[in-house]
């Protein structure tokens, strides 16, 4: 696998930062990434907490940013277990739009689960960097998980409005 370039930028003994990753540019004539399977993968990955061969490198760098917080790792381990600590059950995805880029692709989408007895959902944007068909960097927006409560106070915000 094609080894990406990395810089490390200085940190202050508060701030916990993750490396960026910087991709090399596209040789002149070169073609955007193929992100079909890439793509195909992480929603499986998404819809059944499968982690299918080579979706993710080792050292995949990935920042989770919600409402309130952000989850940072520089490896697919902790990706993984990040991903199981806020999604542990199965659920459905719908995607609303994918884009493929220069250098991997941005997919939005919405996502339902069952937990705890209740159905759950959010609304996500993923920005994907791949060599090959692997994951190296993602950068992960979340709405935030909203229960039926939540849901049920959207809808009717939505209802009130129209």
């Amino acid at each position: 696998m094609p080894s990406v370039n990395k810089t490390t930028a200085p940190v202050a003994a508060d701030e916990s930062e993750i490396e960026p990753r910087h991709l090399p540019l596209l040789p002149a004539g070169s073609s955007l990434v193929d992100s079909a399977a890439a793509v195909g993968n992480l929603i499986r990955f998404l819809e059944t907490g499968s982690v299918p061969d080579g979706l993710f490198a080792e050292d995949v760098c990935f920042d989770l940013t919600l409402p309130r917080w952000r989850i940072q790792g520089t490896n697919a381990r902790d990706l993984v277990a990040a991903r199981f600590e806020g999604h542990p059950s199965p659920g459905t995805v719908h995607v609303e739009r994918v884009e493929q880029t220069g250098h991997g692709f941005t997919i939005e989408f919405e996502e339902r689960w069952t937990q705890a007895g209740q159905r759950w959902y959010s609304r996500e944007m993923i920005r994907a960097d791949l060599v090959g068909p692997t994951i190296v960097e993602l950068s992960i927006y979340c709405t935030g998980d909203w229960d039926e409560l939540r849901q049920r106070e959207h809808a009717e915000a939505v209802n009130a409005r129209t």
